[in-house]
């Protein structure tokens, strides 16, 4: 399991962009972890919907229903290589794209979570953002409690990104 530390986001400047990685890591199945990913009753619990083609160059709506204001948004499957390795596209202005791979290793599944913005794009919301996402995403897959609401998690883990509750 990934210790406290290791849960932490990785930002890294490169000529394209800032990368974003997290890497996450459970004694359980590869099959268990894709299916938290990837299935519709699971992914609820710690992330939100999707609704359309589930599979590569499928499109549909994907809604963080975890959000304040939950808002469906368009995305695209652009991989998927079940239970390996899951690329999708949100089709906003920002245009992200997030990579999610899984591996085995030393009787651990392992999550590398990967996300590139534009260069010269402030990342640290978005770091925590996906940061508390990952708890959630932990505890469905662990059985784990699920970290609590957005201002204790930036209460407890705000500090290790630099940012306190009141916004500092």
């Amino acid at each position: 399991m990934t210790t406290p530390d290791e849960r932490l986001g990785q930002v890294t400047e490169l000529p394209e962009g800032v990368r974003l990685q997290f890497r996450r890591s459970w004694p359980d199945p590869i099959d268990d972890v894709w299916a938290a990913l990837t299935e519709p009753d699971r992914m609820v619990r710690w992330i939100g919907t999707y609704a359309g083609e589930r599979r590569p160059g499928g499109a549909g709506t994907f809604t963080m229903t975890h959000e304040e204001t939950p808002v469906g948004e368009p995305m695209r499957i652009v991989e998927c290589a079940a239970p390996r390795r899951l690329v999708v596209d949100w089709q906003t202005e920002e245009g992200w794209r997030v990579e999610l791979d899984l591996t085995a290793e030393d009787g651990q599944t392992v999550l590398l979570f990967t996300q590139l913005f534009a260069p010269g794009t402030q990342v640290t919301d978005y770091v925590l953002g996906w940061h508390w996402y990952l708890d959630k995403l932990d505890a469905e897959v662990g059985g784990r409690p699920a970290p609590g609401d957005w201002d204790d998690f930036l209460a407890t883990t705000g500090r290790a990104y630099g940012r306190t509750p009141s916004g500092g």
